[in-house]
């Protein structure tokens, strides 16, 4: 029978549970009430959808492990999956086809309290509650890291929201750093170690594993990730209208959808204008570009450079010149306010040179934080990759040549996704993600 400690003791993954919940419940209050049925991305879900998709999701993950009978199958079926806009199809689904939200959020208060009166109790005997082999510790890192990683994605999808579709929340404080002067960094030749070892008690997702090293040449990277100054360049010397730069596909999707500069930019009749979470601003030149992987891998070819490979960004972020590998590039401290733009503690970017302290060995800077940075690296499995059997669609899915790796994180990555081995991905044409770039020279 599982039994409490008789010490009322908070378990560390129950509290994180709750921060994660508190996280989410946060971010669903900045919309406008009549504003839940709406589409701001046309290739996603309703936003009512994610309402119920996070709590539907822990369901079905812990429900039968926890011996839990189920309280809303139809529930648990319609919220139980998003939407991948790789076929190009987009959903032509109505606001009425969605439940009410009295109903959505009755469902997400059962499971949340038919969840926590037994995880009261059973996160104190983890080992022996079992999913497929796996223990609950990792089913609950799971959860909690699945919708901690909405909270960001939704982020990117409500900063699409009309703004008078928004509560507006507290502005982000603005930080004044010196100008920014773009500069590269030589790294010199050396092995990585990539990926997180099966014998490792740290968590990682499927598609961590297997740890390999691998050796990576000598390379110039660029001190910081390029600017809307620098890619403000790109777009006068008409990068957007030359052929030479673009796949014939990235070509292709641009022609085709009339795409001519950043989806987080807006050109009235005078000045460039950027679109914050809630406000429109004059153009930050000294805030990192976010763009599509399309959208960077041609800037690059204009400027005679490269997006870095998985490895060699893994390199110059945390190798060091005495041959070892930092945990963090700024070395063993724990990610902190003067380390980076990180953890949900800002709405949007920083200057590209405000964190100086983040600095990794070779002197690169704001590695982690303040928007994913593109690697030309195809997302594939690394050698001895198995899939999680009870989450089989989390990375194999994205197997096909479309999706491209994404290291760093953003303002809204949480703190423990911060890893080295954590690996992020989307496909080349997608605007809307939170990521910018740094080029390299071979």
């Amino acid at each position: 029978m599982l039994t409490r400690p008789d010490v009322a003791v908070e378990h560390p993954l129950l509290a994180r549970i709750c921060d994660a919940r508190r996280r989410s419940d946060d971010l669903f209050e900045i919309v406008q009430p009549a504003a839940l049925y709406d589409r701001p991305i046309p290739e996603r879900h309703r936003i009512v959808f994610y309402i119920g998709h996070l709590e539907a999701f822990d369901w079905n993950l812990l429900h039968e492990p926890l011996r839990l009978e189920t309280l809303h199958p139809e529930f648990d079926r319609l919220f139980a999956f998003g939407i991948d806009p790789v076929g190009g199809g987009l959903p032509t689904d109505q606001p009425s086809d969605w439940p009410a939200l009295a109903a959505v959020h009755d469902y997400v208060a059962k499971v949340r309290s038919a969840l926590d009166e037994v995880l009261s109790m059973a996160v104190f005997h983890t080992q022996e509650i079992t999913r497929d082999g796996f223990p609950l510790d990792t089913l609950l890192n799971v959860a909690i890291e699945h919708r901690l990683m909405h909270v960001e994605t939704l982020a990117y999808m409500l900063h699409q929201l009309p703004l008078e579709r928004k509560v507006p929340d507290a502005h982000d404080r603005v930080m004044l750093v010196s100008p920014v002067t773009p500069q590269m960094v030589p790294i010199p030749g050396g092995a990585v170690q990539l990926g997180l070892s099966r014998s490792s008690p740290e968590f990682g997702w499927d598609n961590e594993y297997e740890s390999y090293a691998i050796d990576v040449p000598a390379f110039e990277i660029d001190r910081y990730m390029v600017t809307n100054g620098q890619f403000l360049e790109f777009i006068h010397a008409g990068g957007y209208d030359t052929r030479e730069y673009w796949d014939e596909g990235a070509w292709n999707w641009k022609e085709e959808q009339g795409i001519s500069h950043p989806v987080f930019w807006k050109a009235p009749h005078t000045k460039w204008l950027y679109r914050t979470m809630f406000d429109e601003v004059p153009l930050p030149l000294d805030w990192p570009v976010y763009v599509s992987h399309a959208e960077a891998t041609a800037y690059a070819r204009w400027a005679g450079k490269q997006l870095p490979t998985e490895e060699q960004w893994h390199r110059a972020a945390y190798g060091t010149r005495a041959g070892a590998q930092r945990r963090y590039p700024w070395g063993d401290r724990e990610p902190g306010d003067t380390l980076g733009n990180f953890d949900l503690h800002r709405w949007d970017p920083a200057p590209v040179n405000a964190y100086p302290e983040s600095a990794s060995d070779f002197g690169v800077e704001g590695l982690l934080g303040n928007g994913w940075e593109w690697t030309s690296t195809n997302f594939t499995p690394f050698p001895g990759f198995e899939p999680f059997p009870f989450y089989r669609g989390y990375s194999a899915y994205f197997f096909d040549n479309k999706h491209f790796v994404m290291k760093g994180g953003s303002a809204r990555t949480a703190a423990c996704m911060l890893r080295p081995t954590f690996r992020n991905w989307f496909q080349a044409r997608y605007q809307y993600v939170y990521a910018g770039f740094r080029c390299v020279k071979s």
